[in-house]
């Protein structure tokens, strides 16, 4: 009888030691993350920057975290100058862009093809200097003052529609996107609002529109 009982403890005991670790292989590969990577460059307005005052070179990087949702960080630099209605400033600095991406519709057999939507909150830290602001001076006469070169601020949340394909049977991807962005806020010299913020484009609104065409690379 005493035998009994200790051989019904022992496999009891095996049984619970068996689901438990059965049960954590289960926990550990439903958790498990598979590193997986994209990155890419935007090549419309590098190219542009060669034809135009707005110098703007940025990148990305994706990350699959579980069925369609993607990781994404940005980052770049951008320097432009604005002259419009007596102004004359310039600004340069780098921004980076951190979100996410869901893919809305895509191909089967390779699930990276296909169209996303997706949000992201931005913020960019750069240099600027006013060489001409307009100014009321005597008798409503126009005039204009210059501000010495400062360090500013600024932060804009955007979202992000676009579709990306497979370059032939090749790594690479090209991808397509266009970025509606609303100014939150940003810092300014002597209560002037910028007229320049990169990354996020003259922002003499708080709306503002962003292209890009890429080449991405997946790993």
């Amino acid at each position: 009888m005493k035998a009994k009982r200790i051989f019904s403890f022992f496999f009891s005991f095996l049984f619970v030691i068996a689901f438990a670790q059965k049960d954590q292989d289960s926990l550990q590969k439903k958790w498990t993350y598979e590193p997986n990577f994209m990155v890419g460059l935007d090549v419309l307005n590098a190219g542009a920057a060669a034809f135009s005052d707005r110098k703007l070179f940025q990148g990305f990087i994706y990350s699959n975290i579980k069925n369609n949702w993607y990781a994404v960080a940005d980052a770049g630099f951008e320097k432009n100058i604005y002259q419009k209605n007596g102004y004359d400033v310039s600004a340069n600095g780098p921004f980076v862009r951190l979100g996410g991406l869901y893919m809305l519709a895509f191909d089967k057999q390779n699930p990276k093809n296909g169209f996303y939507v997706g949000g992201k909150a931005a913020g960019s830290f750069y240099s600027q200097e006013y060489k001409s602001v307009p100014i009321r001076g005597f008798g409503d006469s126009e005039v204009s003052q210059a501000f010495p070169e400062s360090t500013q601020s600024s932060y804009w949340i955007e979202a992000s529609i676009g579709g990306r394909v497979q370059l032939f049977e090749s790594p690479f991807y090209i991808e397509v996107n266009a970025q509606p962005k609303y100014l939150i806020f940003s810092t300014t010299q002597e209560e002037i609002k910028p007229m320049i913020v990169p990354g996020f484009g003259k922002s003499s609104a708080k709306f503002n529109m962003g292209f890009s065409w890429n080449v991405a690379y997946s790993f």
